[in-house]
């Protein structure tokens, strides 16, 4: 969000149903803790109930549900899903009625005598796939709880001054793995009075198949809690045991400090839920397919995202940009420097540590660099489209279609950012004649005095200043210069100062195959311009591609290839069968709504994978960026 909005208040009284709108005046601290209690027992059926007690005073009252949740950048908060909502005090019901203007707001008015109101809510997990809290998070035997989904608050505090308690009772036999301190485990699972902050920022897993695995055992703690839809899926071999605790150990080197007291890799293996990856400060919520842990292939290309979490709590967590760094969970954030809090996450995180700590090896991460690099170097929508706008504009383009993605580009500040990151870290080097890097800004920016949570924000600015104390250097114009650029072509400076370049070849890219078996997609944007669904069915079509001059569209569907039945097999022969110059266009019968056509693509390059390759006359930087830095 770049502006900030007027929300009008209004408050409701008992006798009548007419508002009247007002700017509730901030109250004083409650003196005693809001009482929380979850009940996830129906949880196999999507169904989670919870009671609150919030200490009030007579008159009128205005209470919150979570709009704006930390690390979703955007207002994500799953108002839809509240499928009841009971308001009572003294155990009489009162009237309750929700804002005009903020449709996340709620009024009633508080008899004389009340010192508590209590509210029983119903919430409702989503079943269909969408973004983050909204996400499809439960299974029949397992389920990822987000205590914010479940309760209001009450406006005009600091979500830092408001205290709650809160209990939580499970199906029989489920286990849980959470960064919040438990005061009691018995049922109900009793946790330690925490601030709202606190609470909102600590996520569970659950589930019937449960595994622990200690990492450090020394503090600050690190471990990994499983769940899992069946037992076979927890088996994580003890070779990438040993990799994730050297990614604890590189994280700590990297930062020269942690800024948690113990922390949790909260892992959910299911095909029943969302797939993604959402930062806290002491924890990470990873959810990813049940076999990530014993599928090869996932396991080698895809290993990226517990490391990319796990960074956020040095940088998005521990440092924040100010104008994320709100005061509660209503107050819209400013998302413009995202380039920042994911683009250097996903350089770190998902390229750096991922390497250095033997999650993938050097070949799978120079393909990993090699497919973001392809895609933004082949999407048309970076011709009108700034990176800078993909960031101020994330709010929107997390929950945009893929459908026309080529055109109107995608959240690009995570891929574009690794090969700008990249970049600046070959600068840095070169700049000083290999004694420094990118592990020197770390140290600065986010080392520092080890010791528990707490928030350091930072401006556009301290970035720039920090890194010319590492490295002299025009910053400022280097950032603004690719932040705002429309160029074509994606920024490839960093790869070829690193000792690389990218190519194009027959031979598969692993990362990409495994990105596009995720979903259950083909991956052909780089030869006949096309990203289609396992069906036939077109995702996107790249601009001026082959298929694109064929006048070929998303929802599209491909019935035949080469006067045979449609398959993926099928499809990448014909592709295949076009390396001759001379060879035939590839002739795909097509479907649009009720209509069925016939069109040529005119190609014959072949099938086309990035990959890097060694420019022999400079040095491997990249292969000493990627190096182990641990004994």
């Amino acid at each position: 969000m770049r502006g900030f909005s007027l929300v009008i208040f209004v408050s409701l009284t008992i006798s009548t149903s007419s508002l009247v709108a007002q700017t509730p005046a901030p109250s004083s601290t409650p003196s005693l803790p809001i009482s929380l209690q979850v009940d996830a027992t129906d949880v196999a059926r999507k169904l989670l109930h919870s009671h609150l007690s919030i200490p009030v005073t007579p008159g009128p009252l205005t209470l919150y549900y979570p709009k704006w949740i930390p690390g979703e950048h955007a207002p994500t908060g799953p108002i839809d899903s509240v499928v009841g909502m009971k308001f009572a005090v003294n155990g009489q019901p009162i009237p309750w009625r929700r804002d005009l203007v903020d449709l996340y707001a709620f009024h009633c008015e508080i008899p004389a005598g009340a010192s508590h109101l209590e509210i029983d809510l119903d919430f409702a997990m989503p079943v269909e796939p969408a973004e983050f809290s909204t996400e499809a998070a439960a299974s029949a035997r397992l389920a990822m709880i987000n205590w914010y989904e479940l309760l209001l608050y009450p406006a005009g505090f600091n979500t830092d001054d408001l205290t709650f308690q809160a209990e939580l009772r499970l199906p029989s036999g489920w286990r849980f793995g959470t960064a919040l301190p438990v005061l009691q485990n018995g049922d109900p699972i009793r946790f330690r009075l925490v601030s709202l902050t606190t609470l909102a920022d600590s996520p569970l897993v659950a589930g019937l198949y449960y595994r622990h695995i200690q990492l450090a055992a020394t503090a600050p703690t690190n471990e990994l809690d499983i769940v899992a839809d069946s037992s076979d899926a927890l088996e994580l071999p003890d070779e990438k045991i040993g990799q994730y605790q050297h990614l604890v150990t590189e994280a700590a080197i990297l930062f020269s400090a942690t800024h948690y007291e113990h922390y949790h890799f909260l892992v959910s293996l299911s095909d029943q839920t969302f797939h993604d990856g959402i930062e806290h400060h002491e924890s990470s919520l990873n959810a990813t397919r049940e076999d990530a842990f014993t599928d090869k292939d996932q396991l080698d290309a895809a290993s990226d995202l517990l490391p990319h979490e796990f960074v956020h709590s040095w940088n998005g967590k521990y440092r924040r940009p100010a104008d994320l760094a709100t005061p509660d969970f209503q107050k819209p954030m400013r998302d413009d420097l995202l380039w920042v809090y994911e683009g250097l996450t996903e350089y770190l995180g998902s390229f750096v540590l991922t390497g250095r700590s033997g999650l993938r090896s050097p070949e799978l991460s120079r393909d990993f660099l090699a497919a973001d690099a392809a895609a933004l170097d082949t999407k048309s929508g970076r011709q009108w489209r700034p990176l800078q706008d993909t960031a101020d504009d994330a709010s929107h383009l997390y929950s945009a279609a893929d459908e026309w993605e080529d055109r109107r580009r995608a959240v690009d500040f995570y891929s574009e950012g690794v090969l700008l990151w990249l970049e600046a870290d070959t600068i840095i080097r070169q700049q000083t004649n290999g004694q420094r890097s990118i592990d020197d800004f770390c140290h600065a920016f986010y080392g520092g005095q080890s010791g528990p949570p707490m928030v350091k924000t930072y401006t556009f600015d301290e970035v720039i200043q920090t890194l010319n104390s590492v490295a002299p250097y025009d910053w400022r114009n280097f950032w603004l210069t690719r932040l705002h650029s429309t160029s074509p072509h994606a920024p490839l400076n960093g790869i070829e100062a690193a000792g690389w370049k990218l190519v194009y070849s027959d031979k598969r890219n692993l990362p990409m195959d495994v990105g596009a078996k995720e979903k259950k997609r083909c991956n052909e944007r780089f030869s006949i311009g096309l990203l289609l669904d396992e069906d036939g069915t077109i995702v996107d079509v790249v601009a001026n591609s082959p298929a694109d001059v064929a006048k070929l569209a998303p929802s599209m569907k491909i019935v035949a290839v080469n006067s045979r039945a449609f398959s993926v097999e099928r499809l990448r022969e014909a592709i295949k069968g076009t390396a001759h110059p001379e060879s035939a266009p590839i002739e795909l019968i097509v479907s649009n709504s009720d209509y069925y056509e016939t069109v040529h693509l005119d190609y014959h390059g072949g099938l086309r994978y990035p990959h890097l390759e060694r420019i022999e006359a400079q040095p491997d930087l990249l292969g000493s960026i990627l190096a182990p830095h641990a004994r």
